[in-house]
């Protein structure tokens, strides 16, 4: 009995081999602390378990593809990490939330392109490459208003303006800088009702150059030129050392020797700290942050998503203006009675709080589907020419066919601007027209078919088409005889808190956008639960939708636990589980006996990436021969084009023994990773050019790059920069928290 030990090695070795064959023939992954991961099982037969379905694409991005084949370009688009930036997890969630993305329509175009040519699910998800989804960061909170006030910040425009955007930027953040070209358009197209607010969040452990940027910016505004700094400096943004920030004041014309005194002056660390106080009391504390009228949009978003608010925005004040309020009092009058700070989150384990119930009107000449008196009235507040109103189609269409007895779907209009959607006013007079004639919901059908056709010449036609009397349809437009109608429903939304569209309320309880069959049925089986309960105490069916508002409002939503607050900068996280992250033939400086070993994975290309070699060149200056540093591959070529190429040609330096150099070369000459850029560094340093070209024409270290990202991703390092630190992961370029892994890992040595 005493070689037990022996058979049980053999037993681990075993199941350890099965385990990893298992993992490397289904593609699959061990579960990561942090992130949730789907257990490898048989493929999918339809999309009813995929997050996002077909139907929530662009319309007609399948057409002429069979079912199996949609089904494998959602797949690939589900599982897919957008690498643009926006933090929205997959391929297919980005585009279903923001169609204006960079990366995933192309993707999307990609993927349905290599279906029609006859490539598989495995040869579409192996070539369109980029990491596994993961979860989506929570949606953004765009119809809470929220308490920013201006106070001393530095503002452009008019104080009567009636929109007042308040940005929460970093000078050095690449996602501003993005922002602060969408805010140029901005201005220039809204003119004088645009007044621009600045405040700042300099992300110091990322952006060591921020926090000088903002007190230039800040001490350039004491010479009356803050936004003109503000200019110079997104401008270039690589270059914001204080050599080139004095050189920024002297062409902007000031008196440089009061800036740099200026500039200097520890007020202006007190200012940053307030705007700071304010982005962690708003949940607004990543870059950048915008508030329209206290309406939130969180990061570098599309112009056309800004301008969607600011027109809602505009109808409100032209409405408050005509009640009697001042111009110039238009923005206290909104944050008078705004929200100081987003509700509380749930705690992770307890049961979500039940949605806020709103007693929705229903007018008894509305357009409905269903029977009359339904366990659950679905009321949608909707525009004919919204691209997310058509999107929301096809679930619906199922919930119809789904529950025919138990769901009523109520529609009325909500036609946003005209300088957004031009006919979406008389597109809904149009489908009223048609009610009136008893065929509302053949003339809906057609308008969401021909959304991008809904001039009067197509109204005529499409009601032509479904046998409408046409004199009296046409008489009916001429007189705008339901004009009346439309701003009634649009007033009736507006009372309860619609302010986009689609905007749903299930049984009273509001759903902003449009949500997955599967998600619908959660919420329709739910409610039906509810009526059951009612009807069974006597309930009369007629009365039903009342009660059930009635009952909603008058139960108190629970009472969410605020989340753990995170860890203190500087000190070291929860140990958790350390990795095995092996050093192999990784570039390496510093002792091999060294006691920690800090593995990166990198991106030449990224920005990010360029502030963690300037982290570890400090770490290594200050723990010398304690730290020993491995450079690994993870080039996200969906966002950097270059940085494959780059990763292959630094393992060309690194075959002549010069990666090091080549790195630091690289990374200083960030913007310019072109083939011919990449020899002239070569030739630079000194290496056999030939040799170095023949290593990037073969090819030759593609593998070793495809490689390091492929064990990357195994370990969760699938963003740039990651870091383990004697295997304990931090994600992003933060000083502090890597010094405090560093010291804990020393403290152990010593015990």
């Amino acid at each position: 009995m005493k070689p037990n030990w022996i058979v049980a090695l053999l037993m681990g070795l075993v199941l350890g081999y099965a385990i990893g064959h298992a993992v490397k023939e289904t593609g699959g992954a061990p579960t990561l602390p942090g992130r949730v991961m789907q257990p490898a099982g048989p493929a999918p037969t339809d999309e009813a378990s995929l997050a996002v379905k077909s139907a929530e694409m662009p319309a007609g991005t399948f057409t002429g593809l069979a079912d199996t084949q949609k089904l494998s370009v959602m797949r690939v688009m589900n599982e897919q990490e957008c690498e643009c930036g926006c933090g929205r997890g997959s391929l297919a969630n980005c585009i279903k939330t923001d169609p204006g993305c960079p990366n995933s329509p192309a993707k999307l175009k990609q993927l349905v392109g290599m279906a029609k040519d006859g490539k598989s699910y495995e040869q579409m998800k192996a070539e369109i490459g980029g990491k596994p989804a993961r979860q989506a960061r929570p949606a953004d909170d765009m119809a809470t208003v929220f308490k920013v006030p201006v106070d001393d910040s530095p503002t452009l425009g008019k104080a009567y303006a009636p929109i007042t955007l308040v940005e929460i930027s970093d000078y050095q953040c690449p996602f501003c800088s993005r922002g602060n070209t969408t805010i140029l358009q901005l201005q220039k197209e809204y003119g004088d009702k645009l007044r621009l607010v600045m405040k700042q969040n300099p992300l110091d452990s990322i952006h060591p150059q921020a926090r000088g940027a903002a007190k230039a910016a800040l001490a350039a505004g004491v010479q009356g030129k803050y936004w003109q700094m503000h200019d110079k400096m997104f401008e270039n943004q690589r270059a914001l050392d204080q050599a080139s920030l004095e050189k920024y004041a002297q062409e902007l014309g000031l008196d440089v020797a009061r800036f740099k005194k200026d500039q200097a002056d520890p007020k202006w660390d007190q200012v940053i700290q307030k705007d700071q106080a304010l982005a962690s009391q708003l949940q607004a504390t990543s870059t950048p942050q915008f508030f329209i009228n206290g309406r939130r949009i969180s990061g570098a978003r599309d112009a056309a998503v800004f301008k969607q608010i600011i027109d809602e925005e505009l109808t409100k004040v032209e409405a408050l203006v005509k009640s009697g309020v001042k111009p110039d009092q238009v923005y206290a009058t909104l944050m008078a009675r705004a929200a100081s700070a987003p509700a509380a989150a749930p705690a992770p384990a307890a049961a979500a709080p039940a949605a806020a119930v709103k007693k929705v009107p229903v007018p008894d000449d509305a357009p409905y589907l269903g029977p009359k008196h339904a366990k659950v009235t679905i009321v949608e507040f909707s525009d004919f020419e919204c691209p997310f109103c058509q999107r929301a189609l096809p679930a619906l269409n199922q919930l119809k066919d789904a529950y025919p007895r138990d769901v009523k779907v109520v529609f009325r209009q909500y036609p946003l601007p005209p300088n957004m959607h031009p006919n979406a006013q008389i597109s809904a007079e149009a489908s009223l027209a048609a009610h009136e004639q008893g065929k509302f919901w053949p003339m809906h059908d057609k308008l969401f078919e021909n959304r991008t056709a809904l001039g009067r010449d197509s109204l005529e036609k499409y009601a032509e088409q479904i046998g409408l009397n046409m004199s009296k349809f046409k008489a009916a437009l001429d007189s705008g005889k339901f004009k009346q109608k439309v701003s009634e429903d649009m007033a009736a939304g507006s009372s309860v808190g619609v302010n986009g569209t689609p905007t749903f309320f299930i049984n009273g309880q509001m759903q902003v956008g449009g949500l997955g069959f599967d998600q619908w049925k959660a919420r329709i089986d739910e409610e039906i639960k509810k009526a059951d309960k009612l009807l069974a105490t006597g309930v009369k069916p007629e009365k039903l939708y009342e009660r059930l508002l009635e009952e909603g409002a008058n139960t108190a939503p629970a009472v969410a636990a605020a989340p753990a607050p995170p860890p203190a900068p500087g000190v070291a996280p929860p140990a958790g589980a350390a990795k095995d992250v092996p050093v192999g033939n990784a570039p390496v400086k510093g002792p091999r006996g060294a006691p920690v070993t800090i593995v990166e994975y990198s991106d030449f290309q990224c920005p990010f990436c360029s502030q963690g070699a300037q982290v570890l060149k400090q770490l290594e200056g200050t723990y010398k021969e304690k730290v020993r540093v491995a450079y690994k591959h993870q080039p996200l070529q969906s966002m950097h084009p270059n940085a494959q190429m780059a990763a292959e040609a630094s393992m060309a330096a690194q075959e002549q023994g010069r990666f090091w150099e080549y790195h630091d070369k690289l990374f200083a000459n960030q913007r310019a990773l072109d083939r011919a850029s990449l020899e002239k560094y070569a030739q630079e340093i000194g290496l056999d050019v030939n040799k170095f070209k023949s290593a990037l024409d073969s090819g030759k270290f593609k593998g070793a790059v495809a490689n390091d990202s492929a064990e990357g991703n195994r370990i969760g390092a699938d963003a740039t920069p990651t870091f383990f630190v004697n295997g304990r992961m931090v994600q992003g370029a933060d000083l502090n928290q890597i010094k405090a892994l560093i010291d804990d890992e020393l403290a152990k040595k010593k015990k």
